[in-house]
């Protein structure tokens, strides 16, 4: 897992297409140009991309090939997990964040999603619970997701995962008051 904190890789993640690349990346290293074919976008586009990922440390060259008379690089991912971590010392805005990532997930649901023999399952819930708890829910979620993520069936179809333990600003209900028994 690597801890996504420097403004650099937090303005590298913010981008819809740099997320992108970093999952094509979970399953296999790549060129910039199979990145570029499989985002359908042109070369240099996904070659700037993949060179703001390369600075921000959040991938890298792991092997490199000749082709004629270039030299084609493969990258790779830095972990298989990134976590986004608020950094008291940066500037942070984890709701903005969150709906980056939330935009994503909700750009990328298959219109077929939830029909017929699709296991698709989306879920919202709120609960009371103390800060340890939190922290225990949340790293159950990225155990979750790291083995979700190991995951690789050639003959499968591609399934997002998308889950955040958050704090909210929601109230409750105002108590009822009780009334006072008749003696």
């Amino acid at each position: 897992m690597l801890e996504v904190r420097s403004q650099e890789q937090l303005r590298a993640v913010a981008d819809p297409t740099r997320r992108r690349i970093l999952s094509l990346l979970r399953v296999r290293a790549a060129s910039t140009t199979e990145l570029a074919e499989a985002l359908g976008q042109p070369k240099g586009t996904a070659g700037h991309h993949v060179k703001v990922l390369e600075e921000a440390k959040l991938i890298r060259v792991v092997r490199t090939r000749k082709v004629r008379a270039m030299t084609e690089s493969y990258y790779g991912r830095l972990a298989r997990l990134y976590r986004i971590v608020a950094d008291d010392s940066e500037p942070y805005d984890p709701a903005g964040m969150g709906a980056l990532m939330l935009r994503q997930a909700a750009d990328e649901v298959a219109p077929d999603a939830g029909k017929e023999d699709d296991p698709s399952s989306l879920v919202v819930v709120h609960a009371r619970v103390s800060n340890g708890d939190a922290r225990r829910f949340a790293q159950r979620l990225e155990e979750l997701a790291s083995d979700f993520q190991s995951y690789d069936d050639d003959d499968g179809r591609v399934f997002g995962f998308v889950a955040g333990v958050y704090a909210t600003d929601l109230r409750d209900l105002p108590k009822k008051k009780r009334k006072a028994k008749k003696r």
